[in-house]
């Protein structure tokens, strides 16, 4: 057993020294100039696990479900928006979900705080698009493509420091422009699939903190629109969509390992084939719900990111909804 070190003073300790405050009951971290408490408060336990979100429905309903992604069962309504949008995409820190425009030439985006369940608030305009995609780190929301509704396909991405609102700063552009198509990312590596405007089967990839433009990253098993994806630190999983050419719905889960440049692989197979839907995630799970098979579905579906296999029912949503955006407060950017 190693001997003990004693100061003097409280003051004497080195940087970095931790204690427990008797007073206040706290952990204190000693920084060389003052003692200051440790905040050990997690927003997972806030909202009982980490707390998936589907945003934006299909028109008219545009409802937004939360569900507890470490169990299994329906999910229940979380708030409003203050303007109504589908056709979305979200991101989120632990404590804040940001949603981007959508449907009806919007050019805003709102903000949910997530541990509360509340209703939408205006969070900066944006480029005027739908159908795009969006991944993010702790500190930093990245949107792109999708389509202005008269150019199907464009290359813009733009960034937004999720903690406080504004409006979206450029960030680079797409080596190939891209509509509905999803992204998902580790904290520093976010990776865009597909290419729907060009129909390929190539994605892209960025770096988190610098931006620019995307290079290339890998092939996915096929090509195909219209599909969700959810990752955790180490893998991306994409799911469902519908092939290109052609228009057959499929039930194909493919993953990737996010931190090398790599081809997807089998992952397995979703409950039923399906498009437009939405996709969530935590450290472990992948969950994937709504769409459309043709009929909207409210369908939820959950894998294990270690372990490839088909997918397994995990609930509800509280209606039929395609088109949703889906965040979660501990995808894999977390």
């Amino acid at each position: 057993m190693s001997q003990r070190e004693e100061y003097p003073s409280l003051d004497t300790a080195p940087a970095g020294s931790i204690r427990f405050n008797t007073d206040s009951s706290k952990m204190e971290i000693y920084n060389g100039e003052q003692w200051w408490e440790i905040d050990a408060t997690s927003p997972e336990l806030q909202t009982g696990g980490t707390r998936g979100m589907q945003f934006a429905g299909n028109a008219p309903s545009y409802t937004n479900n939360f569900f507890n992604i470490s169990t299994t069962g329906n999910g229940a309504s979380f708030g409003s928006f203050a303007s109504n949008r589908y056709f979305c995409d979200a991101t989120a820190s632990r404590t804040r979900a940001v949603v981007d425009s959508g449907e009806s030439n919007m050019t805003n985006r709102e903000f949910f705080t997530i541990a509360s369940g509340g209703g939408g608030t205006s969070f900066g305009s944006c480029y005027n698009h739908r159908s795009g995609f969006a991944f993010g780190s702790e500190t930093r929301g990245v949107f792109g493509g999708g389509n202005d509704f008269s150019t199907y396909g464009l290359n813009t991405i733009e960034y937004v420091t999720i903690s406080s609102e504004g409006s979206g700063i450029d960030y680079g552009d797409l080596s190939r422009t891209a509509t509905l198509l999803p992204g998902f990312s580790s904290a520093t590596r976010g990776v865009v699939l597909g290419d729907y405007s060009n129909n390929v089967a190539t994605t892209q990839f960025m770096t988190i903190s610098t931006g620019g433009t995307t290079s290339d990253y890998g092939d996915s098993t096929s090509r195909r629109r219209s599909s969700a994806a959810a990752s955790n630190a180490v893998r991306g999983i994409e799911g469902g969509g519908i092939t290109m050419p052609g228009s057959s719905r499929v039930n194909t889960l493919d993953f990737y390992t996010i931190a090398t440049l790599n081809n997807a692989a089998d992952f397995g197979d979703l409950t039923s084939a399906r498009e437009l839907l939405g996709g969530a995630s935590s450290s472990t799970r992948a969950v994937f719900f709504g769409g459309e098979t043709p009929s909207k579905v409210n369908t939820m579906d959950y894998v294990q990111f270690a372990s490839e296999g088909d997918a397994i029912d995990f609930g509800d949503l509280t209606g039929s909804y395609y088109t949703s955006g889906g965040t979660s407060n501990g995808h894999g950017g977390l």
